[in-house]
């Protein structure tokens, strides 16, 4: 959803159709695109073979689950979860199970990727394998958060507060690309990205102002595309008009942002945590940067934001697919 200039003219949080409208809507989108396949790198507990086998129920794709299969059965058998007609590839162990699942990803067996039980770390590894197996790209890559929050009008993206710990100046470019790529992916639009950082204002003492200020000017020369930056801004002036207003700030993002663009990963991670546990927010999430989305879920998701997590996913995966197919008809 994109806004005029006009600071009087955000919707409000009355525009919102009930809860998780978002999430409900992202799903039924989901479920329009053709069928792809995800591969779950070790789902072997209740919570993330609960979520690959849910997701396939509801649509979202068909799975290829990849793990020890003696744990595969007796972690469906505990939990009364049925893997009839579900592909398993057996492994000896998580790390193997995340090389062959990006092994499945580059063969072209797979569209997707999902994390399983395994460490997170232990997956993203096994992606950025530096001996010609990974699913590198030129880009690094980053977590966005897709969060619902009950007193935000429409989606709000939150990044990184899951990969990159202090990223430096370049790798923050590909954290804000990422992001609004993954918002023109979902067909949101154009989106008003806010360069977070404690204050409004340039100084030398908190170095993350002059980031978000060269962040700007990289959009403005074209090294950063697709969105509407400005940054510095402190928390309230990017979410709240009325916070901008008194602080005299007239900008098209202030006020109405929908990408938070944190200054840190420790930062990332408590802006989102403190939206979900305080704010009664939820928050779906994927990793972007890699050849193809990756599905990263937590124990302390909800059903619907684990479902919310692989419907971005499979929608970003066909936006991908339209577009890859669109560069080669003009190559």
């Amino acid at each position: 959803m994109n806004h005029p200039a006009g600071l009087d003219s955000a919707p409000t949080a009355a525009d919102r159709t009930g809860p998780s409208s978002h999430y409900s809507r992202l799903i039924e989108q989901a479920r329009k695109e053709r069928s792809r396949i995800c591969v779950v790198a070790h789902p072997c507990d209740d919570v993330s073979l609960g979520a690959a086998l849910q997701a396939r129920a509801q649509g979202l794709f068909e799975i290829v689950l990849v793990g020890p299969q003696a744990r595969l059965h007796a972690v469906a058998a505990e939990h009364g979860f049925s893997l009839e007609g579900v592909t398993l590839i057996d492994t000896p162990h998580s790390h193997a199970s995340a090389e062959r699942a990006v092994e499945e990803v580059l063969a072209g067996r797979a569209q997707l990727l999902m994390k399983g039980s395994l460490h997170t770390d232990e997956l993203i590894q096994a992606v950025l394998c530096t001996q010609g197996k990974g699913l590198r790209t030129g880009r690094r890559l980053s977590h966005v958060f897709i969060m619902d929050v009950p007193s935000y009008p429409e989606p709000l993206f939150v990044t990184d507060g899951a990969i990159n710990i202090f990223p430096d100046l370049s790798t923050k470019a590909d954290i804000v690309q990422n992001a609004i790529d993954l918002h023109h992916g979902l067909g949101l639009g154009k989106p008003l990205v806010a360069i977070l950082s404690a204050v409004e204002q340039v100084t030398e003492k908190i170095p993350t102002t002059l980031e978000a200020a060269a962040l700007c000017k990289m959009a403005d020369r074209g090294q950063i595309t697709g969105g509407v930056l400005d940054g510095p801004l402190a928390l309230d002036n990017a979410i709240s008009l009325e916070a901008a207003r008194i602080k005299g700030i007239v900008s098209p993002v202030a006020g109405r942002a929908q990408i938070l663009v944190a200054p840190d990963l420790e930062a990332g991670n408590m802006l989102a945590k403190n939206l979900t546990f305080l704010s009664g927010a939820q928050a779906a999430g994927i990793v972007m940067g890699a050849r193809v989305p990756i599905i990263l879920t937590s124990r302390a998701d909800s059903a619907q934001t684990r479902m919310a997590s692989c419907a971005v996913a499979s929608i970003y995966a066909g936006y991908l697919e339209r577009k890859v197919a669109v560069e080669a008809q003009h190559s």
